[in-house]
């Protein structure tokens, strides 16, 4: 029997990794840890909440946090805290994520002092991608010198429905063709890996032409989807410079088993088939925020983190809003190793992600 080319590629590029790869985790709890990027509630350094995740991150039993606006006081104390999230982990810098798109998505205003940009669909009509990315220089610069580590853009969904709740009617779009998004998606990553910066695409199979909001609950864009959605993310990985693919909640009919509805969040057939085999991304696949309406609603936290890492999903990013925990991680690191003690399999996926997780981690500056 003949060994697929895919999974002999994916096989290889995962113990490259491996080998590559500093042993920074000793233990099975450590490795599942790096796969998950929390929310927390604080905007001092010295809050429990902060000081807990502090903790976890030396221990090098989280992955990173995420930053909303409740948590930016102002942009010195951000700074401190970020400061305090990098000395927790040195050696293994944590992933401290931001949506900080432009327009109307953005965590850091200028309510604190910082200088805003105008959204994708702006920018794009006002300025070429060269011009942009000059836009996006200062800005990622600004955001690297807070101590940010990752930044959730660029979106890569093309405008495809005039309608649609979360992409256009926010102009989070660049374009209506596949060329123009992957155009200025380039100027945007490119800005940022100027400063260090790690960037994701998002919202990968593409949000653009949804006719609901994921936020809100179950999205199904079978009937809605068109296969050009896919373009911007080949266009990118062929230049070799994406670093994170986020994966939105979205359900494709012809994605899922036919007795189940799962959305690309959790499906293989999107992330392994679709992201891994046909487009080539051997890079690390994060999650949309796992506590939208349209996994929560739906899915178990059991079934949610379980499902997302069978899938092929490297990090899983919870905001920690729905019903706030301080342990939320603790809660999803049980359920990595729980499952992984329980499957080879399964500890052979949270391998694969770790491996994937450092080498990514190794850029940050």
């Amino acid at each position: 029997m003949d060994f697929p080319v895919t999974a002999f590629r994916r096989l290889f590029f995962a113990l490259s990794l491996l080998a590559a790869a500093p042993a920074h985790a000793a233990t099975l709890e450590q490795m599942a840890g790096q796969m998950i990027v929390v929310g927390f509630q604080g905007d001092e350094v010295d809050d429990a909440s902060v000081v807990a995740l502090r903790a976890e991150l030396a221990a090098s039993e989280l992955g990173g946090v995420m930053f909303l606006k409740t948590n930016v006081k102002d942009l010195a104390t951000v700074g401190a805290m970020n400061q305090a999230f990098r000395e927790a982990s040195p050696d293994l810098l944590p992933f401290i994520t931001l949506d900080q798109e432009g327009g109307s998505v953005e965590r850091l205003t200028s309510e604190v002092g910082f200088t805003e940009v105008p959204s994708a669909a702006s920018i794009a009509a006002r300025n070429s991608p060269a011009d942009a990315e000059k836009i996006y220089a200062p800005m990622a610069a600004a955001i690297a010198g807070l101590g940010f580590t990752v930044n959730f853009g660029p979106v890569a969904d093309i405008n495809l429905n005039p309608n649609n709740q979360v992409i256009a009617k926010f102009g989070r779009a660049y374009g209506k063709d596949a060329a123009t998004v992957a155009a200025y998606d380039e100027a945007f990553i490119t800005a940022h890996h100027a400063s260090g910066l790690l960037t994701s695409l998002k919202h990968f199979p593409g949000h653009g032409s949804s006719t609901a909001d994921s936020h809100e609950g179950f999205v199904d864009i079978t009937d809605s989807w068109k296969p050009e959605e896919l373009e911007p993310y080949r266009l990118l990985l062929a230049k070799g410079d994406v670093d994170f693919v986020m994966v939105g909640h979205l359900y494709h009919a012809d994605y899922s088993d036919a007795d189940a509805q799962v959305p690309a969040s959790l499906s293989p057939q999107w992330i392994t088939g679709v992201l891994r085999d046909q487009l080539g991304f051997d890079g690390v696949v994060i999650s949309d925020d796992l506590e939208m309406g349209a996994i929560r609603q739906h899915f178990t936290l059991q079934q949610t983190v379980t499902m997302a890492v069978r899938a092929g999903m490297d990090v899983l990013l919870f905001s920690n809003t729905a019903k706030y925990r301080p342990g939320l991680a603790d809660e999803i690191r049980a359920i990595l190793v729980a499952e992984a003690e329980a499957d080879p399999a399964f500890t052979a996926r949270i391998e694969e992600s770790y491996a994937r997780i450092v080498a990514l981690k190794a850029r940050i500056r």
